[in-house]
């Protein structure tokens, strides 16, 4: 087994959460302090978490508690783009972009935790 730079969805991830950084920075003024900021560290917090599972001698358990935290942080993320498009203040097709993105980054990190599950647990 590879590290986690190897697996597909960490890379997504990591991508996007760049993209969401640059994103973030350029909404208007009403979002920069509050929504600006909570998107991006929800959209960082999905790596750095696939990371840290993957990065020591971790067990079954709290390798998936990882990446469960990193499903929940792309929901966050999904919710806030939902948020910033229905205010009507951005460009829906961004937000569109993003919003796909993230639905397959969750569906990867779905694959990946039922990937782990030893074959008696279902």
């Amino acid at each position: 087994m590879g590290t986690y730079k190897d697996l597909d969805v960490f890379k997504r991830s990591y991508k996007l959460a760049i993209e969401m950084h640059q994103f973030s920075l350029k909404l208007p003024k009403t979002f920069q302090y509050d929504l600006s900021d909570q998107i991006r560290r929800a959209s960082r917090s999905i790596p750095s978490n696939i990371a840290e599972g993957y990065s020591r001698n971790k067990s079954f358990k709290d390798k998936v508690n990882f990446l469960n935290t990193a499903l929940g942080s792309n929901e966050e993320v999904l919710f806030n783009l939902d948020f910033i498009k229905d205010s009507d203040m951005v460009d829906n097709k961004d937000i569109d972009k993003f919003r796909q993105e993230y639905v397959i980054c969750g569906k990867q990190l779905n694959n990946l935790i039922k990937s782990l599950k030893p074959a008696n647990e279902n």
